[in-house]
């Protein structure tokens, strides 16, 4: 005879283990964005998101929209200099170790900027946590070295980050800093989506070559170069357009005096003013993927280049930047080509011949999904980390 024991929701719910995502961003950079895919793809019935956040925006936003909890209070992220026995008696310690008690967290997520409260408040409260790497030039300073190891779990993004992160010779074991490649929603991101809305908005007509470039303004994201790229293919081929869809979503000073810079000197010049239109930030990243033949990343360098493995997802080839990341996720030749940061010319040449050859354009796209789905999946990057949860908790 067999039983069957049906529990009741509120012993559901009870059963559930709680994240609690700790961040300074609120914008939706490719750092948020990633994090909102691994989240995603958790397994509901395992375990709920909560977010901290100092204050509101679209980040927090997007967990709303999701049915997750979003807790704010104020607080500045650490700086690379922060020295972790000060950094950890600040009062946003206690504040996030009252949330971890009232909501009864049972792991913790951190970013960077975040991670000198974060470890000392899951010290306080016995709560495991474990955090992302995102940024290779965060080297730790010597008297830092030892607090980096305290965590009960760690992730770099790419091995570029880990090997940046870690230095040579690393200060710590490389395999107490893993790597999980950002994984892409396979299902959102997939060949055949409708881009006909975007070419509209844009102005641009169906049959029209057209190149496109997702990125935030920030002066690293390279979008002079594109503008200078834009330039030369247009030579070329008179009849491309070029699309860049994007905002300062971190709302910095800095950030804000780029953007001018690169709009002024778009406004400037009767080429551009043509030939490329500024969408400004788009939520259906899919969308505009979808209506380019080709993506271009024109970054100085990218920690990883999210954009890049997207492209690939939606079976569009990429031309980008080699620097970092996308030396990892690209292959050069055959899902896409890679050149040097800050060579328009060697941008526009590769662009050039994607657009004159519409079978090497399907071509690389096949090989680029292909890839995606072996390696880069945001189903396997949810596994890997539900391990890593699973160990520590």
């Amino acid at each position: 005879m067999r039983f069957i024991v049906v529990l009741p929701c509120d012993t559901l719910r009870a059963m559930t283990k709680r994240l609690l995502c700790i961040t300074t961003y609120t914008g939706l950079g490719g750092g948020e964005t990633s994090l909102l895919t691994l989240l995603d793809h958790l397994d509901p019935a395992q375990w709920q998101p909560h977010l901290l956040a100092p204050r509101d925006g679209q980040l927090p936003d997007a967990f709303r929209k999701r049915g997750w909890a979003v807790h704010l209070t104020p607080f500045r992220g650490a700086t690379t200099y922060f020295i972790p026995g000060i950094w950890g008696r600040f009062p946003i310690v206690n504040r996030i170790a009252a949330v971890i008690r009232e909501q009864q967290i049972t792991a913790i997520h951190s970013d960077y900027h975040s991670l000198p409260y974060a470890v000392r408040a899951g010290a306080i409260t016995q709560t495991p946590l474990v955090w992302t790497c995102w940024g290779w030039w965060f080297h730790p300073k010597f008297w830092q070295r030892e607090f980096f190891q305290r965590p009960e779990g760690a992730f770099a993004a790419s091995w570029a980050i880990r090997d940046g992160f870690l230095g040579d010779p690393p200060f710590m074991p490389p395999d107490r800093l893993p790597v999980l490649p950002p994984g892409v929603d396979t299902v959102r991101f997939q060949p055949g989506i409708d881009g006909s809305s975007v070419r509209a908005d844009a102005n641009v007509s169906p049959d029209a070559p057209l190149v496109a470039l997702i990125a935030r303004f920030q002066d690293v994201k390279g979008h002079d170069t594109f503008q200078a790229m834009a330039r030369i293919v247009a030579e070329a081929i008179p009849e491309a357009q070029f699309i860049v869809a994007g905002e300062n979503v971190h709302g910095a000073s800095a950030d804000d005096a780029y953007k001018r810079s690169i709009l002024d000197a778009h406004a400037a010049d009767p080429v551009l003013r043509e030939k490329l239109i500024y969408l400004g930030f788009r939520p259906d990243a899919e969308r505009v993927i979808a209506a380019a033949d080709v993506i271009v990343c024109s970054s100085h360098f990218e920690s990883y280049g999210m954009v890049n493995v997207e492209a690939m997802a939606s079976a569009k080839p990429v031309v980008s930047t080699r620097k970092g990341g996308p030396s990892e996720t690209v292959v050069d030749g055959e899902t896409g080509f890679l050149v040097d940061p800050k060579d328009p010319a060697a941008l526009a040449d590769r662009v050039i011949r994607l657009l004159r050859d519409p079978a090497l354009r399907a071509q690389m796209g096949a090989a680029g999904r292909a890839r995606v789905e072996r390696l880069f999946s945001a189903q396997s990057m949810a596994q890997e980390f539900t391990q890593a949860l699973d160990n520590i908790t």
